[in-house]
């Protein structure tokens, strides 16, 4: 069924396409749909959202160069990735950024990096541990 329901999460972004081409371009995923105020990104599994925060409260705030990390927040998103050396080059030239190797850690069969997309939003990427 190829409308089935399936995990996701949405992120709200000032700058609409610059945070979905992130995403897309960073976890390899696909544009599924888009209009004007949300890019919805999936692959086989799960369905990302970017949706674009409206007017009146985007130009109520600017995002840094680089951006403020948003920690002061109650969720982290996190996404698989093949190669989080690969990814953080590419993150950074997208406008996000990882933490460095040395912040790296690894768990129950992964390694992880926390970092943030263009916004500040913070994400942590894990790739499977050799």
């Amino acid at each position: 069924m190829t409308n089935a329901a399936r995990a996701g999460a949405v992120i709200f972004a000032k700058d609409l396409h610059r945070v979905a081409t992130f995403y897309e371009k960073l976890l390899g995923l696909t544009a599924a749909h888009s209009d004007s105020d949300h890019i919805v990104l999936a692959s086989a599994q799960f369905e990302l959202v970017i949706h674009a925060i409206p007017k009146a409260i985007a130009d109520s705030f600017e995002i840094t160069v680089p951006p403020e990390r948003r920690t002061e927040t109650a969720i982290k998103l996190y996404f698989p990735v093949a190669s989080i050396a690969k990814a953080r080059a590419r993150a950074a030239a997208l406008g996000g950024a990882l933490n460095p190797p040395q912040g790296e850690w690894a768990a129950r069969g992964f390694r992880a990096c926390d970092g943030h997309d263009p916004e500040g939003n913070v994400l942590q990427l894990r790739e499977l541990a050799a």
